[in-house]
């Protein structure tokens, strides 16, 4: 067991827990216990998932659908001799109790607490913490063909499920394993579902496996691979006798597993949309949070596209697996027949919605910032080389919390500024994001983006004017700082120039609206002013400060520019606003960078009039 990281705290459950639960510390302690024992730390862990889950937040239908499956697979393996993948990473919450991490629970997903993925600086047993889907398999077959290739006889398994077999990755993988050395065991969490049901042929082919005795052919045994099942993935006894089986073949097998998702709490099992897939605070008798949430961004886009699909019939919707949570949701029971759920397929939805747009449609693909990373080169290549006029609405983007460095959304202005011809917007209220999706909508010369945070939508922001396309948002006589604001930063902003100017420093602050490419009326703006000070929250290596400040070197304009945003590096999980103020993104931040930019030019200009000292060459012994 690997060291506590710094800040996790422990919270031990106290008179809640039971003596069987507390008597695990690790997977060998499950070797000691009766069948009947067995049965009850099943329930009993479940009680304490509704539990700790409910309080803090997190994946719990997933968590619930696994329980005796991952027993089982900690009985028949020896972890972390042998090495146990999870795909997707956020079914780890068991895993994480029975490798000695129960005590950890009260900080689940909070800043300096328990991850709520596999992590490396949490435990050996776990190797694979990217919560991207699709990758366990590939990953998997690396490491079994390396064991073989030194002939050691360690077993590998992966756990995949909550619908990351959609994915191409899994396929590409599934193809190599039919001539690899392997000894691989795919255990298949098959509940039918990832947020959603489980979309296309494979779902329909898992189906009819369910209903047969899996013996004659199927996809995977006419890939060449073993097949067992389907198992009940709750008889806990059928899952190991099928593990075992699965061990002594000595070759590839897939395992597959039968789950219900929610499986042991009447409200996620009841639960139409998702079986509670994540939840916030909650209820743990109703699994209802205590009060209606805020509105967020996602809810303002789902209306406007609601909206939208009202006015335009040619406009479809495309998701990867995400149709609930990406705000697809009334559009799909309204136009269920102009939504497209591709599974999780990032690349598929891109180039399927260049399809789209070359029959003439309107698509707008709607997927989190972050697993757009998967389909740049659909994007670059399929989308933007044919001009093709998609609409990309990039959910969590920027710092999305809780999930962590997997899926903070802080790499698309950077990654997606490279693409020729895409425009990028970046709405800073209700009103914005409104009026800025119809304009993606309407533009029919090429694509677009647009991106906002998971976050409440909060109060608008009004501007002054508009210049040239820029919303001038702040702009007092005499202002020598111009602060140009990225998205939802403008409320930063404007604290952050109220707070300067009570300190004598008086500054304009801006919202570029469309914040790539640059709009060049940033440069004559620029050229009244004496600082020039950009907040992003993304990357600050190739993200929209970079970009302006190129755009004023292009256009001689010697203002100095100073670039706030977040640091080219995997960001750990913790709340939005801990984690921008970490980072000086938040008023203060913003204040004292400012501060510190304009006295560092003014220590310039003193040492540029100091007269100029030779340097004296040091002596060098040559001996």
């Amino acid at each position: 067991m690997k060291k506590r990281p710094p800040g996790t705290a422990r919270q031990r459950e106290g008179a809640d827990a039971t003596p069987l639960l507390e008597g695990i510390s690790q997977p060998g302690d499950l070797l000691r216990l009766s069948r009947d024992d067995l049965r009850r730390l099943a329930a009993e862990i479940r009680g304490f998932l509704v539990r700790a889950v409910c309080r803090g937040g997190g994946h719990l239908g997933p968590n619930l659908g696994v329980v005796e499956l991952t027993m089982a697979v900690h009985r028949v393996f020896r972890s972390p001799h042998d090495r146990i993948i999870f795909d997707t990473g956020h079914q780890s919450y068991v895993h994480k109790i029975l490798t000695g991490r129960r005590d950890w629970f009260g900080s689940l997903r909070q800043y300096g607490g328990m991850s709520g993925y596999p992590s490396r600086a949490e435990s050996d047993h776990d190797l694979v913490e990217n919560s991207h889907a699709s990758s366990a398999l590939a990953w998997s077959e690396g490491l079994a063909r390396g064991f073989a290739l030194d002939g050691d006889d360690r077993a590998v398994v992966a756990v995949v499920g909550d619908g990351a077999l959609t994915g191409g990755m899994a396929w590409e993988a599934l193809n190599n394993l039919a001539r690899s050395p392997a000894d691989l065991v795919v255990v298949l969490n098959d509940n039918g579902r990832s947020y959603a049901p489980t979309v296309g042929g494979l779902a329909a082919h898992l189906a009819a496996l369910r209903t047969t005795d899996g013996g004659r052919p199927n996809v995977f045994t006419n890939l060449g691979l073993a097949y067992l099942g389907p198992v009940d993935g709750h008889d806990l006894e059928a899952v190991e006798r099928a593990l075992h089986h699965a061990r002594a073949l000595r070759r590839t097998v897939v395992v597959h597993c039968v789950t219900g998702k929610g499986q042991g709490f009447g409200p996620a099992e009841t639960d139409e949309a998702d079986h509670l897939h994540t939840v916030g605070v909650v209820d743990p008798e109703t699994g209802r949070p205590a009060q209606p949430p805020d509105p967020t961004w996602t809810d303002v886009f789902a209306d406007e596209m609601l909206a939208a699909g009202e006015l335009d019939p040619d406009l479809v919707a495309v998701s990867a697996a995400m149709v609930g949570p990406t705000g697809l949701g009334a559009f799909a029971r309204r136009f269920p027949h102009r939504v497209v759920d591709v599974g999780i397929a990032e690349q598929q939805a891109t180039t399927s919605a260049a399809g789209l747009a070359a029959a003439g449609k309107h698509p707008v693909v709607a997927i989190y910032a972050t697993f757009l990373n998967r389909a740049f080169d659909q994007v670059l290549m399929d989308v933007a080389l044919h001009e093709s006029p998609v609409t990309f609405v990039l959910d969590r983007a920027g710092i999305t919390g809780p999930d962590g460095p997997s899926h903070h959304g802080v790499w698309d202005l950077a990654v997606l500024g490279t693409v020729p011809g895409l425009r990028i917007a970046a709405p800073r209220d209700q009103a914005t994001l409104r009026e800025e999706l119809r304009d993606a909508i309407a533009d029919r010369r090429g694509p677009n983006a647009l991106r906002f945070p998971k976050a409440r939508v909060g109060s608008p922001v009004p501007a002054l004017h508009r210049l040239s396309g820029v919303d001038i948002l702040r702009a007092p006589a005499g202002a020598k700082v111009l602060i140009v604001s990225v998205g939802v930063l403008a409320t930063a902003a404007l604290e952050a120039a109220t707070l300067l100017s009570a300190a004598g420093i008086e500054c304009t602050v801006l919202d570029p609206r469309w914040v790539r490419p640059v709009n060049p009326v940033l440069g004559q703006l620029a050229a009244g002013h004496s600082l020039v000070v950009t907040i992003e929250d993304g990357v600050r290596d190739g993200g929209v400060g970079s970009a302006v400040a190129r755009l004023l070197t292009d256009l001689a304009v010697p203002t100095p520019v100073r670039v706030l945003g977040l640091p080219t590096a995997f960001l750990p999980h913790g709340g939005r606003q801990e984690l921008l103020a970490e980072y000086g993104l938040d008023a203060a931040g913003v204040a004292e960078a400012v501060q510190a930019a304009l006295a560092g030019a003014r220590q310039s200009r003193r040492l540029s009039h100091l007269p100029h000292t030779p340097q004296v060459p040091q002596a060098v012994n040559h001996a």
